[in-house]
């Protein structure tokens, strides 16, 4: 049967199984922690666990599957719901599949075994015939081994698959086999949260990123809108649902509970501002962690998708309350343009916008800020027709004449500032003051001319998040070069707002061809070569969402 014949979410799941390398994708299965990846013979298991590393979860070292006569069977293929195992000449197969969100599944034909070893360095060896076994993971990485019914199991994996490519959206044929691969890694990535009454989310990633992020769930819900709709609004629930009594939206809702200070940051992240020099590592007094204000745009495009106008209007609620703790907490100098008292509020985390002293005033929280009192007024006009929207309105004016103030005339840029002093660098921060749709002329036309210049932004491979021509830029270094997806969309759109739809419409494609070029919805990407930064993440979930909406967009 050729792909053409096969029902269509089969042939959604064969496209996305062709990027199902078991090492920058590893088989999983959605709402399990448990993940397999390939190792020298076979493969190894491991779970996904918050601020912990692949390598301290380890469950087994190997898994690996051999003939009667004891050679190795390699795998040969890799789908979703299956990993096949085989000899050249296909005279002795087995099978790896899950069976429930806690277990693996082998079988085999007569005289396959599987052996196993553990990670204290016992080895065991498991005859796989008939049902095969059952390998039960414990909440401790602990197993047990207990006898299998794998036709069962494979079969069940095979229809939770097919059942969620079902709702894959169909887009451009040259972008159908990476929007499904796409859609598989949003599926990947549902973990539950038990704490939270089971409740699903779609973490950035099972490799290192086990939480729901505030930024991330937005973009995650904006992808995950055109195929599943509910679960893009139960990103949206958990990001809302832990405000603080001033309002203030979570950076982390986790599995251990929330991070909304950096008094709740782990070590691990401590360690990392320490040695970039930063004065916030280890404050004397708490620093409240948030993330940009772009909740009124996720709800907003999430409503496009389904309209709920009972859970628009308490979604609005939250939402409103945050955008005020943006003017009446994070003010910090009471100048009215709020800032970042944090970097990992602003999403950037090591942007060089932050090299100077914090906080730290910039041109992209000052946009976000004025486009999200707009987005407020709208919807409250859509579903709160008797509120007053006066108020949003006018501080949305307000804040753009601070925004227009940031322009530097002599350098042609916006300019952050950090506890009142300049920041020079030529960051991507400074091209989002197009989502505002309302700059003057003179600096809209200048942005456009940047976005355009090869030496700072009209890069082959996209847009850098450091103008290449910036003493600060790196091509690998996270927020200070690489071409970041979610930048990237927010530009594109901020061009579209400002009358340069076509433009915009060639961002897009741009940013499309990278990730296919790429080969997958990395974390970030080197911007000379279009493939993945050496430390990025793999199998990244806003990266795959954002592709999927831009898949939809280009249709």
């Amino acid at each position: 049967m050729t792909d053409a014949d096969m029902p269509d979410a089969a042939r959604l799941a064969v496209l996305a199984g062709r990027h199902l390398d078991l090492v920058t994708a590893p088989f999983t299965l959605p709402r399990s922690r448990v993940l397999v990846f390939r190792a020298d013979d076979g493969v190894r298991v491991h779970t996904s666990e918050y601020e912990r590393r692949l390598e301290d979860c380890r469950v087994l070292d190997e898994v690996t599957v051999t003939d009667a006569a004891g050679a190795v069977l390699p795998v040969r293929d890799v789908q979703p719901h299956r990993i096949a195992f085989g000899s050249e000449t296909g005279s002795a197969v087995a099978t790896l599949a899950f069976d429930g969100p806690a277990a693996l599944s082998v079988a085999g034909s007569d005289g396959v075994h599987a052996t196993l070893r553990h990670r204290d360095g016992r080895v065991e060896r498991h005859p796989l015939a008939g049902g095969g076994i059952r390998i039960r993971i414990a909440p401790d990485r602990s197993i047990a081994i207990e006898p299998g019914d794998h036709e069962s199991a494979l079969a069940e994996s095979e229809r939770l698959w097919l059942e969620w490519f079902a709702r894959c959206p169909r887009v451009r044929e040259d972008l159908q086999q990476m929007t499904a691969f796409c859609w598989w890694v949003l599926g990947a990535n549902i973990v539950e949260l038990p704490a939270l009454g089971d409740a699903r989310a779609v973490v950035p990633s099972k490799i290192g990123y086990v939480g729901l992020w505030q930024w991330d769930a937005y973009f995650i819900a904006v992808g995950l809108r055109h195929g599943d709709p509910e679960l893009a609004r139960e990103q949206l629930d958990i990001a809302f649902r832990f405000p603080g009594a001033d309002g203030q939206l979570p950076d982390v809702v986790h599995e251990e509970g929330i991070l909304a200070t950096s008094d709740d940051l782990p070590e691990s992240d401590r360690a990392t501002l320490r040695r970039a020099g930063s004065q916030i590592a280890d404050p004397s007094q708490p620093v409240p962690l948030t993330k940009p204000p772009l909740a009124a745009w996720a709800l907003r495009k999430v409503l496009e998708a389904e309209d709920r106008p009972d859970w628009a209007r308490e979604q609005l609620g939250r939402v409103i309350r945050s955008q005020d703790w943006w003017f009446a907490v994070s003010d910090l100098d009471g100048d009215g343009m709020p800032e970042y008292g944090h970097p990992y509020s602003s999403g950037l985390d090591d942007s060089p916008i932050f090299d100077g002293p914090i906080p730290t005033a910039a041109p992209d929280l000052a946009a976000y800020l004025v486009c999200q009192d707009r987005e407020i007024a709208a919807l409250l006009g859509r579903y709160e027709p008797n509120a007053d929207t006066d108020r949003f309105l006018a501080r949305a004016e307000r804040t753009q004449e601070l925004l227009n103030g940031m322009w530097d005339a002599d350098t042609g840029r916006f300019l952050a500032r950090g506890a009142g002093e300049e920041i020079r660098s030529d960051t991507v921060v400074g091209l989002m003051p197009l989502r505002t749709g309302t700059l003057p002329d003179g600096i809209r036309d200048a942005l456009r001319d940047a976005v355009d210049d090869p030496a700072r932004y009209g890069l082959d491979w996209g847009l850098p998040t450091v103008a290449a021509d910036d003493p600060d830029f790196s091509p690998e270094r996270m927020w200070r070069g690489p071409v970041w997806i979610n930048t990237s969309v927010l530009v594109a759109e901020g061009l579209e707002l400002s009358g340069y739809a076509e433009r915009a419409r060639e961002l897009r494609e741009q940013t499309a061809r990278l990730v296919v070029h790429g080969g997958g919805p990395h974390e970030y990407y080197n911007p000379f070569t279009g493939f993945k930064a050496e430390r990025a993440t793999t199998s990244f979930g806003w990266s795959a969402a954002l592709f999927v909406d831009l898949a939809v967009a280009l249709t």
